[in-house]
């Protein structure tokens, strides 16, 4: 069974920022390395994560002998590599390719591009575990590909956009949602729209959840929480 866990090495932090951010909504967890030694070390510790995105051009060894060394460690020997750099020559791949790359994307990137290169890397070399896309919290189950939940193994049906609504939340559970958050990342909307909006599709989300609706927390005057810990009935 695979953990989700994926190993981002790369020095350019605003960067790392960002592919953290939306490879946690997806629902994957993340370990960053700034520079080859340092990422070597968090390659080697448990659990050894599910797939590696490496630049090649790092501040004190290469991207290329960093996944030279992973090829070489029994540990990391089969862990996919997907390569991430500005060099876009053809040599670049070939080497790249040569020391064990899974992949390679040339800077600058398309960030949803990027996010299915990694779900298409994880599916290929564990086709038989989705389990990276599975959420069980409490008495909910949510599949994320299939856009499926249970309650209490009861199947609940909701609309795509409550889905979402429900999917952002819990991969961010323990952190406070603003409504204009949630307006831009679920419903794309940047401004002139009532905030409103939010609390009525949280209010018939709760509802369709049934007893798991109090996953859902209201933060007064602020907006919304998917609770860090099931064992607790919050409202």
């Amino acid at each position: 069974m695979i953990s989700g866990l994926i190993l981002i090495i790369e020095d350019e932090k605003d960067l790392v920022a960002t592919l953290e951010y939306n490879l946690q909504r997806e629902g994957f967890k993340t370990r960053c390395a700034f520079a080859g030694r340092e990422a070597l070390s968090l390659a080697f510790q448990n659990p050894v994560p599910d797939i590696i995105i490496l630049d090649l051009m790092l501040p004190d060894i290469s991207g290329v002998e960093v996944c030279r060394r992973l090829r070489q460690t029994e540990l990391t020997r089969d862990v996919p590599v997907l390569m991430l750099t500005a060099k876009a020559e053809e040599i670049d791949r070939v080497v790249g390719f040569e020391v064990g790359a899974d992949d390679y994307v040339v800077k600058p990137f398309s960030v949803r591009e990027l996010m299915l290169r990694v779900k298409a890397i994880l599916h290929r070399v564990y086709p038989e575990d989705e389990s990276f896309e599975q959420q069980v919290f409490g008495s909910l189950r949510v599949d994320i590909s299939a856009h499926r939940l249970w309650v209490d193994n009861q199947e609940i049906r909701i609309t795509a956009l409550e889905f979402n609504l429900l999917k952002t939340l819990l991969l961010r559970r323990g952190r406070v949602q603003t409504r204009d958050a949630l307006l831009s990342d679920v419903w794309r909307i940047q401004a002139n729209v009532s905030t409103r909006t939010v609390d009525t599709h949280i209010k018939r989300l709760r509802k369709k959840l049934g007893r798991a609706g109090v996953y859902i927390e209201t933060i007064r005057g602020v907006g919304y929480c998917f609770v860090a810990e099931s064992d607790g009935e919050s409202t």
